[in-house]
């Protein structure tokens, strides 16, 4: 799997990320699916990974050898593991709709940080795709149509904090690539490996981690782990190795359009003329920004806003 998605990049890594970004998608209906509280969800959409995961590292390991960037997967696990934690409670104070607007910001932390960090500028289809692609998630989110939403300061609050360690886990993701390593798998699985910690601790402390789900609820879980959180992620970190992080960042905007449209198809949801009208607009939005097909690229490169210190970066 990992020598294809790595074959695959290196050709379209645009393309990789978007298919990255439409598994992904499939999570808030495998989710809903599975009936199982935040804690569960996230502790065993790590748990189920992570076997997986280990091979490929291993088999990734024999034939790269060994790394030393060890340290920014490890933050980076942490850094997702309080992405999720943060998310739930967001849901919570503010409803799906209002929080997935708010943890779609990431990419305007991402855009503005690429560019301070790693000297990648956006250009100009870059700045003109994004207010429509936030309006698309605005739209398909259906925050517009609920107004049996109480938004309050703590939500608001939750909401960007999500948005913000987002940006920070895909960051941090980025910065450990450019150590000069290939590896892929082993990174992801650091990552996964880490969350779960995140993820049971928040459980323990919560009181609401149920270690022994029932059945079908262990098969959605277990979709959940080798889809999203095995398959889409590893197409994604693959991808954002040849790309620049903001158009990453963009393309995972496409992650709600999938989550309609599959809860339309699967869960029976309706979806009404603004949340149509939202995929059209996202959709268009990210394919004006990225046209991979001919070959252009997406950020061209240019000064930072601040000068790089000179030598390599320690690890953390």
């Amino acid at each position: 799997m990992a020598n294809g998605a790595n074959g695959a990049t290196a050709a379209k890594p645009a393309a990789v990320a978007v298919a990255g970004a439409a598994v992904i998608g499939t999570s808030a209906v495998l989710i809903r699916l599975s009936g199982e509280s935040s804690a569960t969800v996230a502790f065993f959409r790590c748990a189920g990974a992570l076997p997986v995961l280990a091979v490929l590292a291993w088999r990734e390991r024999s034939a790269c050898g060994s790394r030393s960037n060890h340290g920014w997967s490890l933050l980076a696990g942490v850094l997702f593991g309080v992405t999720l934690v943060l998310q739930n409670h967001a849901i919570a104070a503010l409803g799906a709709g209002i929080a997935t607007v708010l943890g779609n910001l990431q990419v305007l932390f991402v855009a503005l940080a690429g560019w301070a960090l790693f000297a990648e500028r956006p250009s100009g289809r870059w700045f003109l795709a994004l207010p429509p692609a936030l309006l698309g998630v605005l739209l398909v989110s259906g925050a517009l149509e609920d107004a049996s939403v109480t938004v309050t300061g703590t939500g608001i609050l939750l909401g960007v904090l999500t948005s913000a360690a987002y940006a920070a886990f895909m960051l941090t993701t980025k910065r450990g690539q450019r150590t000069g390593f290939p590896h892929v798998v082993g990174p992801l699985a650091e990552v996964t490996g880490t969350a779960l910690v995140v993820a049971a601790l928040y459980g323990l402390v919560r009181g609401d981690l149920h270690p022994a789900p029932s059945w079908p609820a262990w098969g959605w879980l277990l979709l959940l782990a080798l889809g999203p959180q095995c398959a889409g992620w590893l197409l994604i970190t693959a991808s954002m190795k040849r790309l620049p992080v903001a158009l990453a960042a963009l393309i995972l905007l496409l992650q709600p359009l999938v989550a309609v449209v599959l809860g339309a198809v699967v869960l029976g949801e309706r979806l009404s003329a603004g949340q149509l009208a939202g995929c059209v607009v996202l959709l268009a939005a990210v394919l004006f920004a990225g046209p991979a097909s001919r070959g252009r690229t997406f950020l061209r490169p240019g000064p930072p806003l601040r000068a790089p210190r000179p030598g390599p970066d320690p690890a953390p």
